[in-house]
C-alpha cells in the first residue's frame, strides 16, 4: 500500500510525476511512456522489450524484440509470453479510452497463435479497443512480423482497476 493515498502500489510509481497522473488522459499517459517522460511503470515491459511506440485514444501500438530469455525450450518464443504482450496490448487500448490512464483487468483473453515468433526479429503489436464501455470494454490485438503477416491476434473483455481509481 502507498501510505501517502491508501492505495495499493504501482510498480515504480515513486518514478512518475504524480502531476501526470492527475493531468493526462489515459492516451498521453501510454505515449508518455514512449516518449520516456515516464519510466519505469512496469518492469513486465523491459523484461518483454516491449517499447510504445505510439497511443491515441482506442488505440496503441508497441514495438518488440524479444529476447533470447523468452524462449522455450525448442527456441522459439514461449506462447506465454506472447500472451502476455498480447494482453498488454488490449489493457492499454482499453486504458488509453479513459478521461485518466487507469490500468486494466483481464476478464478473458482469447489468443490464436498463428506463425512462430523468432529471437532476433521485430514485431508490431497493435491493440484496439472496439467497446470502450463504462463497466467492460473489449479490445483487440495482433501481432505482424516484419513483413506485415499476422503471427498471433486476441480478442478481450478488459475492466478498469477500481483499486487504482483516482
Amino acid at each position: 500500500m502507498d501510505a501517502a493515498n491508501g492505495r495499493p502500489a504501482t510498480p515504480g510509481a515513486s518514478q512518475v510525476d504524480p502531476h501526470l497522473l492527475a493531468t493526462l488522459s489515459g492516451a498521453e499517459f501510454i505515449q508518455a511512456i514512449g516518449d520516456g517522460r515516464i519510466t519505469e511503470f512496469s518492469h513486465v515491459h523491459d523484461h518483454l522489450g516491449q517499447v510504445v511506440e505510439r497511443a491515441e485514444p482506442g488505440r496503441v501500438e508497441l514495438g518488440w524484440q524479444p529476447a533470447e530469455r523468452l524462449t522455450n525450450p525448442g527456441g522459439a518464443i514461449h506462447g506465454g509470453y506472447i500472451a502476455m504482450i498480447l494482453d498488454n496490448a488490449v489493457c492499454m487500448a482499453g486504458s488509453s479510452t479513459l478521461e485518466r490512464f487507469t490500468p486494466m483487468l483481464t476478464l478473458h483473453l482469447n489468443i490464436d497463435f498463428l506463425r512462430g515468433v523468432g529471437v532476433g526479429e521485430t514485431y508490431t503489436v497493435v491493440g484496439t479497443c472496439v467497446h470502450p464501455g463504462r463497466t467492460r470494454m473489449v479490445s483487440n490485438a495482433v501481432i505482424t512480423d516484419g513483413r506485415g503477416r499476422p503471427v498471433a491476434q486476441a480478442s478481450a473483455a478488459v475492466v478498469p482497476n477500481q483499486a487504482f481509481a483516482r
